[in-house]
């Protein structure tokens, strides 16, 4: 791996809202209308924080209907991403945003948020 992508791969775990989003991802996948509700954070700017995350390949997105779910890449090929991922959880226990985050996520109802 050049330098320039383990760059891109820390660039992505730079900003604190991506890594509230793959702590809320450690528990199930979420649609952009819940961890919008859990980050009230505008759903463009989620979109954006969720398309660098899958850019650097450690979230993917699933199609459900007109709605795109996300969730942590499991099956990365990239050994660097699986590495992060599996210290991911370690890395961020005891950080009380993210564990209340996680707890919010858990409740969030998307079919209610997302009016499907």
């Amino acid at each position: 791996m050049v330098l320039e992508e383990k760059a891109k791969l820390f660039k992505a775990l730079s900003d604190p809202n991506r890594l509230r989003i793959l702590g809320m991802l450690q528990g199930k996948k979420l649609c952009v209308c819940e961890i919008t509700a859990v980050l009230d954070l505008a759903a463009s700017t989620v979109s954006e924080h969720l398309r660098v995350l899958e850019s650097a390949g450690f979230i993917i997105g699933e199609k459900d209907g007109k709605w795109m779910n996300y969730a942590i890449n499991l099956s990365s090929s990239d050994p660097t991403v699986v590495s992060i991922l599996s210290m991911f959880p370690f890395w961020i226990s005891t950080d009380k945003t993210v564990t209340a985050d996680a707890d919010k996520a858990v409740i969030v109802e998307g079919n209610k948020l997302c009016c499907r």
